[in-house]
């Protein structure tokens, strides 16, 4: 069976397109299961730095494919979906020791839109769609969802969006803090690798620990977040890295980090 994540490392970055572009990418078993072991494997690689995740064709992703679900017996299906699938995902890219950019080329609808907000950095096409479409089929926000949208763009926001069913637009998005960076449809490509490159020549260990340091500083309490801060800073100045960086500083010139 032909994979449906086409995988690709370059200077660094490894890209990982979404490819079922006959269905606007959208999510069945077999695509859950090879973007899983294209981040698995882009985390074991050692030569990846930093990776890119888009979408082939036309969209980003379209969400769920609902001709997965039968009529009859959908509701446990879905939840074994959920938890068997898409939990892990979301854990996955929120977990990954280096850092995720959603290279958005189209459409991002449904579960396609909450894989991209699960994504470190977002960068849109102009002509991108964001579509929290759970409500127009009697569904709540899933795959992380309710987690990621409320801490881009606030409470009201994020329930208006969602009850709704509503969508944005990529510069509406931009101005909401959904996305990082809109960029004319052309330039997205090399817009996202330019990023994903700059990251990759960065301190890694540095990099691994900022976003962890993110990731635990949402439930924490200060007094825990300063802790935490206090190891992980241990652990980067013990890095060479550091000694490199500062050496850099002193003799001003770029850092070369390893």
């Amino acid at each position: 069976m032909d994979t449906t994540v086409l995988y690709a490392v370059s200077d660094g970055v490894a890209t990982l397109t979404l490819h079922r572009p006959e269905v606007f990418n959208a999510l069945n078993a077999q695509l859950h299961a090879d973007l899983l072991a294209a981040l698995q494997r882009a985390e074991r690689d050692p030569q990846v730095r930093a990776v890119v995740i888009t979408g082939a064709g036309k969209a980003f992703c379209s969400g769920q494919d609902l001709r997965e679900f039968p009529a009859e017996g959908a509701p446990a299906l879905i939840a074994e979906r959920l938890r068997q699938s898409y939990n892990p995902l979301v854990t996955r890219l929120r977990t990954l020791p280096k850092p995720v950019i959603a290279a958005i080329n189209g459409v991002a609808a449904g579960a396609g839109l909450s894989l991209a907000l699960a994504c470190d950095l977002r960068l849109a096409a102009e002509g991108a769609r964001l579509v929290v479409a759970f409500a127009r089929i009697g569904l709540i926000p899933d795959c992380g969802m309710t987690y990621t949208l409320p801490r881009l763009i606030g409470q009201a926001r994020a329930f208006e969006l969602a009850a709704r069913g509503g969508e944005l637009d990529a510069p509406t998005a931009l101005q909401w803090g959904m996305l990082n960076r809109v960029v004319p449809d052309a330039d997205l490509s090399q817009a996202a690798r330019d990023l994903a490159m700059e990251l990759a020549r960065g301190p890694s260990l540095a990099i691994s620990l900022i976003k962890r340091s993110l990731e635990f500083s949402q439930h924490a309490t200060l007094e825990a977040a300063l802790n935490y801060e206090a190891m992980a800073q241990e652990a980067a100045s013990a890095h060479p890295d550091f000694a490199e960086g500062v050496a850099a500083f002193r003799e001003k010139r770029p850092a070369r980090f390893a």
